[in-house]
């Protein structure tokens, strides 16, 4: 695992980025089968499927096994329409049925209904508005949310966003890009871009922002953006490293690495009034800090016992307490979103793979076959991690369920894609 401190800034705001090429394998045995009609919109001008988006969310998930239109018997865009004998012959447990309208005032919305085959009933219904019209593919990623936690009592996250670090080009002409996408791959867009290294971009809370690290006059610096704005902010370029923000769960604060004292240490930035504090204070190098949910603890890599480990310490700072045994090395820990686990990075025999820790039993559940996966960062449901993974064409993203059993592969085209961060869910 190498670590580049050097790079020079340039902002790119709002350019297009060639969209992520998605794979996926595994858990058809074990998926629900469902059957996601076709949307009904002859009542307003609207060129766009629907019920496309919405089978591709719930396939990607794992848990679900969307019917190919080709194969239902009947299309209906209502409930009153259903025959629920056509689907109990077709085997599935589940149907959505929509269309798209509009109100009094003119306004397009998206009403569908969700229906249990088995009891032949309804299980619910709901009228999504929609608000722009040349952004409506947010509305279908919000109802396969919605028909995901239905079924599985689990918020969905395919109204989310993933940042990540796109390189393309050979040695002198490399070029480094922030891009932001959809949870899908979908409608990426270009908000940094450098002829040197990007690194380590991660989300505020209400994703509204994003910090990564930059260079400036020969010394690196962590940055915050204003995604809605443009607006860039300095928070902090000391001499030395400074690298691997971490967002505090209010949104307040950024934890950093900080080597301008000496030795790389943990500290914390109150980003309204500038101050800090130092959180650790070792003559090994500390970094990678992540803050528990409760933003009660922060946990960091450290090599203080000989080769890099994870190590946990109160957000007020203390004494820090070793967390993993397991393995040569164990790097880049992230707290699951209810705090009971760890993802990180494991490095064994086999290479470095990503390890799911359990924080209670101390089970290490590893759940990539590697040789070189980093940069793990759970989706906010918890269902999910996105990682990079480094192979002999380069490096792509990666993504795997908790269980190990669902997995895809997200590649960019003309490019290397690394460090991916997940958002917050929109409600």
């Amino acid at each position: 695992m190498k670590y580049k401190y050097f790079i020079l800034l340039i902002i790119a705001t709002g350019a297009a980025q060639a969209s992520l090429e998605i794979t996926v394998s595994g858990g058809e045995v074990a998926a629900q089968p469902i059957a996601i009609v076709p949307f009904g919109r002859t009542a307003a001008d609207l060129d766009f499927d629907f019920s496309a988006v919405i089978s591709a969310d719930l396939a990607r998930s794992g848990q679900f096994r969307p019917l190919k239109p080709a194969d239902m018997l009947e299309r209906p865009v209502d409930a009153a329409q259903v025959d629920y004998r056509n689907w109990r012959a077709l085997g599935v447990d589940n149907v959505v049925v929509g269309q798209v309208l509009r109100g009094p005032n003119g306004q397009r919305f998206v009403r569908f209904h969700l229906l249990d085959v088995l009891r032949g009933q309804l299980r619910t219904r709901y009228d999504v508005p929609i608000v722009d019209p040349a952004r409506v593919r947010p509305v279908a990623h919000q109802i396969a949310d919605m028909i995901y936690e239905q079924l599985t009592g689990m918020a969905g996250c395919f109204n989310s966003q993933i940042a990540y670090v796109v390189v393309t080009g050979a040695l002198e002409n490399r070029r480094f890009q922030i891009v932001v996408a959809d949870a899908d791959g979908f409608n990426p867009v270009t908000v940094a871009t450098s002829s040197e290294p990007l690194l380590s971009p991660v989300w505020s809370p209400d994703r509204q922002q994003l910090a990564y690290v930059g260079f400036e006059r020969g010394r690196t610096a962590v940055y915050v953006h204003t995604l809605s704005t443009g607006e860039l902010r300095k928070v902090v370029a000391e001499r030395g490293l400074n690298g691997a923000p971490a967002w505090s769960p209010d949104g307040r604060a950024l934890a950093v690495t900080l080597s301008y004292q000496g030795n790389p240490d943990i500290y914390v930035i109150d980003l309204a009034s500038g101050s800090r504090r130092k959180i650790t204070s070792h003559f090994a190098i500390d970094t990678e800090a992540a803050w528990s949910p409760d933003g009660r603890q922060i946990v960091f890599t450290s090599d203080r016992g000989g080769q890099p480990q994870i190590y946990r310490v109160g957000a007020e700072g203390g004494e820090a307490r070793r967390v993993t045994y397991e393995g040569k090395q164990n790097l880049r820990a992230r707290f699951s979103p209810d705090g009971k686990s760890l993802v990180l990075v494991n490095q064994s025999e086999t290479g470095y793979r990503i390890g799911l820790l359990n924080l209670d039993t101390q089970e290490l559940r590893i759940l990539t076959d590697g040789p070189l996966d980093e940069s793990p960062s759970f989706a906010p449901n918890g269902a999910t991690v996105i990682y990079s993974q480094q192979g002999t064409r380069g490096a792509t993203l990666a993504t795997v369920t908790v269980d190990g059993r669902i997995r895809q592969r997200l590649a960019q085209p003309g490019g290397d894609a690394r460090e991916p961060t997940w958002s917050s869910i929109v409600r």
